[in-house]
């Protein structure tokens, strides 16, 4: 059986998406592969009744507990969770901000590693995910693959021949595959290409979002990338076209910083250790401060101008500096005063020995 475990465990982990490895992880922070998915003989989600909700909870937590891939995970019944723990399982990207805030009897299963996460009566039945850090679609995929394969044999989905698999949405009807890749893109944000690199992706069918995905707004330099459209291709099609695109906004990435490095020096290095100064100093900090600043530290660490911060440990600042993590690390509730004050506390501790090149 998956394990139900309090969520402290996490504290002391790091986030697959945040390992900082990967290929191309100067720039790309992870890919995720998600799947929505349907069990016949139940209405959509939002048809669903109290009964009936928790029937689909207790089929699909019997069909992850018989399932090889998936028993080394932990299921969080949201019902035994404060609003809190959701936010906290948002911030680790483990499920959505549309689960995070709805109420019922609603779940997700989450991998000891944090890999795969899977939501339980979001809109719909199922949202799997599988994280993989740098640009790696084609490993996602894979281990996706093999989970929903095997989740098949024990759960029946709502299929049809014409159409793929039936989804409450019909820009998830088909395949159900949504791809996606997080950048992190300061050099085309700092010589003012973004817009246009933003422009061309829409013309080729790819939604840009925030740090926080779907209803968010990019910050700190973040854009998470993903295809709008999963009828008319198989799943290859879609993380081998998102792959392909995703290299060629890495390389626009590269001709930026480059010309930064070239044209901007100056310029550039006083930004950087601007923000390891603001951050060394600080006493209060927003988190929208604090990504801003953890932005440029990172361009920092990719350009070799601070040599002894790891990209792991600069990585997890992302995420411990979150309103949820701050209250989990200082075990309390915190107000907005108290997290700012926290938050430039840790960032203090943190990145005290830092030192740039």
């Amino acid at each position: 059986m998956v394990e139900k475990k309090p969520m402290n465990h996490f504290l002391s982990s790091t986030c697959e998406w945040l390992r900082g490895s990967g290929p191309e992880s100067d720039i790309v922070l992870s890919s995720r592969i998600r799947l929505a998915r349907n069990l016949t003989g139940y209405p959509f989600t939002e048809k669903l009744g109290g009964d009936e909700q928790q029937h689909v909870v207790e089929e699909v937590e019997t069909a992850f507990g018989s399932t090889p891939l998936l028993k080394e995970s932990y299921f969080f019944e949201y019902k035994d969770l404060k609003d809190l723990d959701r936010q906290f399982l948002l911030e680790r990207h483990l499920i959505s901000r549309e689960h995070a805030s709805e109420k019922g009897e609603k779940a997700v299963l989450v991998t000891k590693n944090e890999v795969i996460s899977i939501m339980i009566l979001e809109e719909d039945h199922l949202r799997s995910q599988v994280f993989q850090s740098g640009l790696n679609l084609v490993e996602a995929w894979r281990l996706m693959d093999q989970v929903d394969s095997a989740l098949e044999t024990k759960i029946p989905y709502s299929f049809d021949s014409h159409l793929g698999y039936l989804t409450a949405c019909p820009t998830n009807l088909g395949t159900g595959l949504r791809a996606s890749c997080m950048l992190h893109l300061p050099g085309l944000v700092m010589t003012k290409q973004v817009n246009k690199v933003l422009q061309a992706l829409s013309k080729l069918n790819l939604a840009a979002r925030g740090f926080f995905g779907e209803g968010t707004q990019a910050s700190g330099n973040f854009f998470q990338f993903s295809n709008q459209l999963t009828l008319g291709q198989n799943e290859n099609e879609i993380v081998d076209g998102l792959e392909r695109v995703m290299r060629q906004v890495i390389e626009h990435e590269k001709e930026s910083r480059n010309y930064l490095l070239d044209k901007r020096r100056g310029k550039l290095e006083d930004q950087i250790w601007r923000s390891i100064g603001t951050l060394k100093s600080a006493r209060l900090m927003s988190s929208q401060e604090a990504l801003g600043l953890l932005s440029m530290t990172r361009l920092g660490v990719d350009l070799g101008f601070i040599g002894n911060l790891s990209k792991m440990n600069l990585n997890a600042l992302f995420l411990f500096t979150q309103p949820a993590h701050l209250q989990k690390l200082s075990g309390t509730d915190l107000d907005t005063s108290e997290r700012d004050q926290k938050r430039a506390e840790l960032l203090r501790t943190r990145l005290k020995d830092v030192e740039l090149v």
